[in-house]
């Protein structure tokens, strides 16, 4: 330890950025220590790089590195669902940035030395800056690259966390107690009901993921169903899936980029959780393709994570480093203009917010049933930065940081006719 870390204690310091104080104890190597101490939840920064990686990295990233390499503890909650020590992080606790002086004082207190940064963790991202060598931002190479990233971890331990349906988007729930499978079975069934399905018609599922929507179609409407994904991981188990379901016949997934879809004339087009990977530059480029495969009077269901507003922003360190590399987000009011932009006649919309705050609540409790087999499928790392991803997530959909917007759009015929009933018929 520094010997200059005595003239300026690491509680002192956090204190100094914390003016309102912490809702739970905190002690660090030094033996300061600072916040209620019968919390029953405890932070505990247990080493000097742990220290360098929050001083070198301010914001969520150096706290989840400490995290994620075992030099920042978080007991009182288990690392499978830290859903209290988050709410607690970001509904009580805050920041504030320290003047020059007061900065300059902390780091001559606690050592220059921790100014070094010490190697992130390996399952860190590069930062956006570094991944031209991927291609540019948003190019089908650097979308493959950081979809890998991502979906590829392995198709067992999203078994684990998803259960059953393998459904990685938000599940809509019927009623309160409905189970995590009835509520992604509603959803699926939500989204064939608003596209009208009909047997013999042709679906594009686009960023199918494991092929739930896909297989839904297939076995529930006696819908021709294609789905395409850029996760290889993805493809090979929603093909094995078919083949257990017996729906050779009527669904199919490609390992593709749906840009490279060259069918057209479907009669419907689903995209559930794609659009947060695009980018919003590619707005234009996404509906019009989309639009260019539809048949006059075919129907696109948009299904998506947007923002409570439409300012543009980035997305968090954490989020972009460790969980979507590229993903952004925006308002559904800019969504739905470039929709209209590029020709669709949008006919509904609604925000699904508190249902994605109960997916990612069943999720957790998912990880933490299943968290010996997690930890032995992956690494006990990627494990905790699933816990506290999941966890952090669920508090801002509770929050309103985050919403969940789903609209539906139709390709309207030379007639403008959009072949839609007077009345919606989907919540019959």
């Amino acid at each position: 330890m520094t010997t200059l870390a005595t003239q300026v204690s690491i509680a002192q310091a956090l204190t100094t950025v914390t003016p309102d104080g912490l809702p739970f104890h905190f002690t660090a190597y030094d033996g300061s220590a600072t916040g209620p101490a019968d919390s029953p939840i405890h932070m505990h920064l247990a080493t000097e790089r742990g220290l360098s990686y929050v001083l070198t990295a301010p914001g969520d990233l150096g706290l989840v590195r400490a995290y994620v390499m075992g030099d920042l503890e978080i007991t009182g909650v288990h690392p499978a669902n830290p859903y209290e020590f988050m709410r607690m992080m970001l509904n009580q606790v805050h920041f504030e940035r320290p003047t020059p002086a007061e900065a300059l004082r902390i780091v001559r207190g606690l050592g220059w030395s921790h100014l070094k940064p010490p190697p992130p963790p390996p399952q860190e991202h590069l930062p956006r800056w570094r991944r031209t060598f991927e291609g540019l931002r948003h190019s089908k190479t650097r979308d493959k690259a950081a979809i890998h990233h991502h979906y590829d971890v392995s198709n067992t331990f999203y078994e684990w966390i998803l259960g059953p349906s393998m459904t990685y988007t938000c599940a809509v729930y019927p009623t309160a107690d409905a189970t995590l499978e009835e509520a992604q079975y509603e959803k699926y069934d939500l989204v064939a009901r608003k596209l009208d399905l009909k047997p013999g018609q042709r679906l594009l599922d686009v960023g199918c993921g494991w092929g739930g929507m896909v297989r839904h179609a297939a076995r529930e409407y006696g819908v021709q169903a294609l789905g395409v994904t850029l996760s290889a991981e993805q493809a090979e188990w929603a093909t094995q899936a078919i083949k257990r379901e017996g729906l050779e016949a009527l669904a199919e997934v490609r390992y593709l980029d749906y840009r490279d879809v060259p069918e057209r004339d479907f009669d419907a087009i689903s995209s559930i959780g794609l659009t947060e990977h695009i980018g919003i530059r590619n707005y234009p480029t996404y509906f019009g393709f989309l639009l260019d495969r539809l048949r006059p009077g075919g129907r696109l269901l948009n299904h998506s994570i947007t923002r409570p507003d439409n300012h543009h922003r980035s997305t968090g360190a954490f989020i972009d480093r460790y969980i979507f590399p590229d993903g952004e987000l925006i308002g559904s009011g800019h969504i739905i203009a470039e929709a209209q932009n590029a020709g669709f006649e949008v006919r509904h919309s609604e925000n699904l917010r508190e249902h994605y705050a109960l997916t990612l609540a069943a999720w957790s409790q998912n990880l933490l049933t299943h968290w010996d087999e997690a930890v032995a499928e992956v690494d006990p790392a990627t494990a905790k930065i699933w816990g506290l991803y999941l966890a952090a997530c669920r508090v801002g959909f509770e929050r309103n940081n985050t919403q969940l917007h789903q609209f539906l759009a139709a390709k309207l015929d030379t007639d403008a006719n959009a072949h839609f009933p007077l009345r919606p018929t989907w919540l019959s």
